[in-house]
C-alpha cells in the first residue's frame, strides 16, 4: 500500500538521500550481467533478487545511520516495452517485473523506515530510447501512450510517486507527466545535460523546465538533474533565477567525462567521492530547494556517504 502518495515528505524539507548508480555498481562492483543495463532482469532469479535486496539495504542503512530520509528508486529504468522486448519480456511478464520491483522496495521500507528516516518508494521510468541520445523522438501524445502502461502498473502498486530518469528531450517528459496525472500519481522529471549544461537537444535546462510546466500546469512535484557531473551544469545554475526553485534533486555522475567518453570508456571512473560531496554542498548554495541527493553512473555507497557528510551540516544550519 502507498504510504506517502498524498503528501511527499521530501516537499517538507530535510535531507533525502537516494542510491547511487545502480547499474554501474551491479556490473562493475558485483560482477553481474545486466543485458541492456536492465537491472530489473535480476528479479528473474533468487540470486539476482538477493543482489538487489543487498544493494538497497546498503542505502537504507546509510540513511538510518545519518538520520535522513531516503528515496527508494525502483530498478525499473529499462522496464518499458521496447527494452523489455529486446530481452524477451511480454507485456504481462514486464508488468509482473515492475510489480515485483516495487514489492522488493516495500519489504526494504518495512524493515528500515522510522520516524526520523521516512522512505519514499518511487517507480523509476527510463527513456524509450538511448539515455544519452534523443534518437527516437516522440510527440507528446506518443510519449504519453507509450509510457502509460508502466505508469498504470505503478499506480496500482505501493509507489508513492514516479520519477522519469535521464530525460533528454521535452516531449517525452511532458507525455510522462500527463500519463501520471491521469492516474493521480505525483511525478518527478529528471533531465540529463551535456558538458555545456544544456539538454542533448541543445535546449537549455531553464527552457525545458518552463516548457514542461507550461504544458502541464506545473504538475511535476519537482525537477532533478541526473547523469552529469556538477562541473557540467554548475555554471548554468550560477546564473540564478526563480526557475531554480523547481529543482529539488541531483543525482550526479562520479566522472567528469562526457556521455560520449563514458560510452567508450572500458573501465569505470569513480571520480573522487569526497570532492563530489563538497560539490553537492556548493550546489545547495545555488539551489534553495535542493534536498534530494544521490548518485548516478560510477557512484556507489561511498559517494552517497560523502554527500551526507558534506550536506547534513548545511541542513542543520538551516534549522538553527
Amino acid at each position: 500500500m502507498s504510504r506517502h502518495r498524498i503528501q511527499l515528505p521530501q516537499l517538507n524539507g530535510g535531507l533525502f538521500l537516494t542510491d547511487g548508480g545502480i547499474e554501474t555498481t551491479l556490473i562493475f562492483h558485483e560482477g553481474l550481467d545486466l543485458p541492456d543495463f536492465a537491472a530489473f532482469h535480476l528479479l528473474k532469479t533468487s540470486k539476482g533478487e538477493a543482489a538487489l535486496r543487498k544493494y538497497f539495504r546498503t542505502y537504507a542503512e546509510i540513511a538510518r545511520r545519518f538520520g535522513t530520509g531516503l528515496i527508494l528508486e525502483s530498478a525499473t529504468w529499462r522496464a518499458n516495452a521496447d527494452w523489455g522486448v529486446r530481452i524477451g519480456y511480454s507485456a504481462e511478464t514486464l508488468a509482473n517485473a515492475n510489480r515485483k520491483a516495487i514489492h522488493l522496495l516495500e519489504n526494504i521500507r518495512e524493515e528500515y523506515e522510522t520516524e526520523q528516516t521516512p522512505m519514499v518508494i518511487s517507480g523509476c521510468i527510463g527513456p524509450r530510447g538511448d539515455g544519452y541520445v534523443p534518437d527516437s523522438v516522440m510527440t507528446v501524445q506518443e510519449a504519453e501512450l507509450y509510457h502509460r502502461e508502466q505508469i498504470e502498473t505503478f499506480a496500482s502498486s505501493a509507489v508513492d510517486m514516479v520519477t522519469a530518469i535521464t530525460m533528454n528531450y521535452v516531449e517525452e517528459a511532458i507525455g510522462i507527466t500527463r500519463a501520471a496525472r491521469k492516474v493521480n500519481l505525483p511525478v518527478v522529471i529528471s533531465f540529463t545535460v551535456e558538458t555545456d549544461g544544456n539538454l542533448p537537444t541543445g535546449q537549455t535546462l531553464q527552457s525545458a523546465i518552463r516548457q514542461v510546466d507550461e504544458a502541464t500546469s506545473g504538475y511535476p512535484a519537482y525537477y532533478m538533474i541526473n547523469c552529469a557531473h556538477p562541473t557540467h551544469f554548475e555554471h548554468v545554475l550560477a546564473q540564478g533565477g526563480a526557475w531554480l526553485k523547481r529543482i529539488h534533486g541531483i543525482r550526479a555522475n562520479a566522472s567528469r567525462k562526457s556521455h560520449a567518453e563514458l560510452n567508450d570508456a572500458p573501465d569505470l571512473d569513480i571520480g573522487n567521492p569526497i570532492e563530489l560531496g563538497m560539490q553537492y554542498s556548493r550546489l545547495k548554495d545555488l539551489l534553495p530547494n535542493l534536498n534530494v541527493m544521490g548518485g548516478c553512473c560510477g557512484t556507489d555507497h561511498r559517494h552517497v556517504e560523502q554527500i551526507a557528510e558534506a550536506c547534513l551540516p548545511v541542513f542543520a544550519h538551516d534549522l538553527s
